[in-house]
């Protein structure tokens, strides 16, 4: 029997057929070349928008906040802004923006999440492990600030947007209050119950680590942790955004603040054995 792919047009189209909407959050978060991106997160999601239509399905695309670019937290970006993205996954996700707006006849809502976090969620584990040696290190600039999102409350505005039903509609999903880099390390360092000094890593030194890492990571074949993918994000002055179009159009307001988002989490990874 034949294997099909993922993206196969009539694999699409035959699993779609009768749905009234369809959610579509797969993707390349990071990868050695940029093709693999591309392959994933424009003609990948170019294919589901194709059998969404065809199914006359309303689709939800989950993209990202790095297709509009970073924000200062004194200066957020809002949906109305000329998106300026600084890598690969944002402005392939951008990219995919534009094919679902570019597609006649397809019904769509893009929704745009910050910082995505929670039980599940192998991002933060490395720093919660070293948090349990005394030492975290602050990585970046300590002034940056990122809008961050629990992942449950992404979930509740997935279902209201597939609730509501909104038709070309891009909007910011994140809690309205900012984490910056050194209040996300302390908070981790407070989470995990250990006693933890803050070290902070000068940029200097992460930009070699982040060469280090490209030239590995072709070798590898395989993306490393730092790269300069990761740097460009690392030197910028944060990715904050404004969540007042969803609250005025869908009805929701993140309930989960980092504090108690990071006690679920740490929670989780112990129940679970990770840590």
């Amino acid at each position: 029997m034949p294997v099909r792919r993922p993206f196969e047009r009539d694999a699409l189209a035959s699993a779609l057929r009768g749905a009234d909407a369809v959610v579509h959050l797969a993707g390349v978060v990071s990868a050695v070349r940029e093709r693999d991106y591309f392959s994933a997160n424009v003609e990948g999601t170019r294919a589901v928008a194709d059998a969404a239509r065809a199914a006359g399905a309303c689709l939800i695309f989950i993209s990202s906040l790095a297709a509009a670019g970073p924000a200062p937290p004194t200066a957020p970006r809002s949906e109305d802004d000329p998106a300026a993205p600084i890598n690969a996954y944002g402005r392939t996700k951008l990219e995919a923006e534009d094919a679902l707006r570019a597609l006649p006849g397809l019904r769509w809502t893009i929704l745009r999440p910050g910082v995505v976090y929670g039980p599940s969620d192998r991002a933060l584990l490395p720093v919660f492990r070293m948090a349990r040696l005394g030492v975290l290190p602050l990585v970046g600039r300590a002034t940056a600030a990122y809008t961050f999102i629990h992942i449950v409350d992404l979930l509740r505005a997935i279902c209201a947007a597939v609730d509501r039903g909104l038709d070309g509609d891009t909007l910011f999903v994140g809690h309205p209050a900012p984490v910056s880099t050194r209040e996300l390390v302390e908070q981790i360092g407070a989470a995990s119950g250990h006693a933890t000094r803050v070290v902070r890593v000068p940029m200097a030194l992460t930009r070699v680590a982040a060469i280090a890492g490209d030239v590995a990571g072709a070798i590898r074949g395989k993306p490393s942790v730092i790269n300069s993918r990761r740097y460009a994000e690392l030197a910028s002055e944060g990715f904050v955004c404004r969540v007042d179009r969803l609250r005025e159009r869908l009805g929701i307001v993140a309930e989960i603040d980092l504090h108690e988002g990071l006690a679920q989490t740490v929670a989780w990874y112990r129940r679970e054995g990770w840590l």
